[in-house]
């Protein structure tokens, strides 16, 4: 073969491994995303949201999507996660401040369910559909929850948090009074500075007593 056409047959060699390495399109993602959240915003349910319906909506094949998302429960998922707030990184000066911060990200997620009437329609519906509702608790509840136990046996094993109190209650015990005010009460959402109310309130009963020489 002369050198000349050796090296357009490289080239689109190259061309060719080009495209299939090619990591994946952002945009194709978003229109995707869209898609369902249009969808969903014209009042379709989720067992209704098949992936041929989605794909016609984004403008995109079948395939596109699921190259990128096992199916329509993985692809629901990180619309719904996209909905909702970036939890923040912890700030690591205090056990005290991580707490804070962990407790105002649950007042944050309660702010925008309540100001989200599609993010609170759509958790609405995963309640009745079980393996969603399952991936959003593993890929999205259990590590939030492992965070906060994180830092909980870090203020156990520096002596700022009693040692004898139920592991589980004493998460309950931080938590559960902004899941109370965010998801149980209907006239609001508690203000800034609610979290480190609930934190100090908590921590005062829950500290480790002084130790007298």
């Amino acid at each position: 073969m002369p050198p000349k056409e050796q090296g357009r047959d490289e080239g689109r060699d190259q061309q060719k491994a080009q495209r299939r390495g090619r990591p994946r399109s952002e945009a194709a993602e978003r229109s995707i995303v869209a898609a369902v959240v249009q969808l969903l915003e014209e009042g379709v349910p989720i067992p209704d949201l098949a992936i041929e319906r989605i794909a016609r909506t984004a403008g995109v094949g079948k395939a596109t999507i699921y190259r990128r998302w096992e199916g329509k429960e993985a692809l629901l998922l990180d619309v719904v996660r996209s909905m909702e707030p970036v939890d923040p990184p912890l700030p690591g000066t205090s056990v005290r401040d991580d707490l804070v911060a962990i407790v105002e990200s649950l007042r944050q997620r309660g702010l925008a369910k309540r100001s989200s009437a599609l993010l609170h329609n759509v958790f609405a519906q995963m309640q009745s559909y079980p393996k969603l509702w399952d991936m959003y608790h593993r890929t999205a509840v259990l590590p939030r929850r492992q965070r906060m136990d994180a830092v909980l046996r870090r203020g156990i094993d520096s002596g700022e948090i009693r040692s004898d109190v139920d592991f589980d209650l004493l998460h309950d015990l931080f938590v559960g009074p902004m899941l109370v005010r965010t998801v149980l009460r209907p006239e609001g959402t508690p203000g800034e500075g609610a979290a480190e109310r609930i934190v100090d309130a908590v921590l005062e009963g829950v500290r480790a007593p002084l130790t007298v020489l």
